[in-house]
């Protein structure tokens, strides 16, 4: 759910994959930000198979939705030989905008290799700030699958050390990839499992049947107490209920602190006046994967009085540090990375 102001970024240089020529555009891409990827040994636009399905579809586990390529960009940290940690990371509703880019910075300097999923450009959705109907919002943890999969057979990638983090949108998808319900029915064949999963302002009020049966890696959950655009209050609830199943998960609350709050494209904070924000709705998965309102148990629209229009984005500067802080301690302990010499 978040918007990018400037479509100039370099995550923007990327979006083009399949539209001008998906290799001409990343290498000048990368000669555009030579000085911000001058620390990448190696960088590859990898194209992989997944599905469009609508909500329904993938809650009752069907694999038979639209094929759609999509793609991704992989960041290896240095050269040589050896195989990599990695993060697989699930852009908001801006696509895979400034935000995300900064994150994939942050994490090879930490000697870990990053794998940003472009799950727009080829569905020809340039964001869903406005519209959130134009993407199911499970589509992502299938996408989220399917990179596993692909990425786990990388010569370079340790299989056992990968890594799910979101923003927004993307960061709900995070969350729902670790449901065991979801891995049995969508991982498939593979055998690759995520290490960890960061979930980043998500939307928690969507109740699935079986949520709280998740999978036993760690969970972490960041979000300000300020957030306008989706209610924190819904993931204080879903956390509490993992708790109490043993779950080692956690919700870091950052007080103040707004939607998109580590973004530094948002220093001057963003108005997004028709943005969808359902700060008061609650969703409940029903028979044969419909979802409801749970208030009046009608179906899932983004029509429902409780959709309402208006959010902001603002950085915190503190938050976004601490957040930071606390991510790289957790990369640290369960990706156990090594920086370069």
């Amino acid at each position: 759910m978040i918007e990018e102001s400037a479509m100039t970024t370099p995550g923007w240089c990327s979006n083009p994959w399949f539209r001008r020529g998906l290799l001409v555009l990343c290498m000048l891409a990368s000669a555009l930000y030579a000085d911000a990827e001058a620390q990448v040994a190696r960088m590859e636009v990898i194209p992989f198979e997944s599905l469009t399905l609508t909500d329904q579809e993938f809650l009752t586990g069907r694999e038979d939705g639209k094929p759609v390529t999509i793609a991704g960009e992989l960041r290896l940290p240095r050269g040589g030989n050896e195989r990599f940690p990695l993060v697989i990371l699930l852009h908001g509703s801006c696509g895979p905008c400034g935000l995300v880019l900064d994150w994939e910075q942050e994490f090879l300097s930490m000697g870990v290799a990053t794998f940003v999923v472009d799950s727009f450009t080829s569905r020809d959705i340039v964001n869903t700030n406005n519209d959130q109907s134009q993407l199911g919002r499970l589509a992502q943890t299938e996408d989220a699958y399917r990179a596993l999969a692909l990425l786990a057979k990388h010569p370079r990638i340790d299989s056992s050390r990968v890594m799910l983090m979101g923003f927004s949108r993307g960061g709900q998808s995070a969350l729902n990839a670790s449901m065991m319900r979801f891995q049995k029915a969508h991982l498939l064949s593979s055998e690759a499992r995520f290490a960890a999963y960061v979930a980043f302002y998500p939307s928690c009020n969507y109740s699935y049947s079986d949520d709280d049966d998740i999978s036993a890696q760690p969970v972490r959950v960041f979000q300000g107490t300020a957030d306008d655009y989706v209610p924190i209050e819904a993931c204080r609830a879903y956390v509490q209920r993992l708790k109490a199943k043993g779950k080692d998960v956690q919700l870091i609350e950052y007080q103040g602190a707004g939607h998109a709050f580590d973004g530094r494209a948002y220093k001057t904070p963003l108005a997004l006046p028709q943005a969808q924000a359902t700060l008061k709705c609650q969703w409940q998965e029903g028979e044969n994967g419909q979802l409801y309102n749970a208030a009046t148990r009608q179906p899932f629209s983004y029509n429902d009085p409780c959709v309402q229009r208006g959010a902001t984005l603002a950085y915190n500067e503190k938050a976004a540090a601490d957040a930071r802080k606390a991510v790289a301690e957790f990369v640290a302990a369960t990706l156990k990375p090594v920086r370069s010499p």
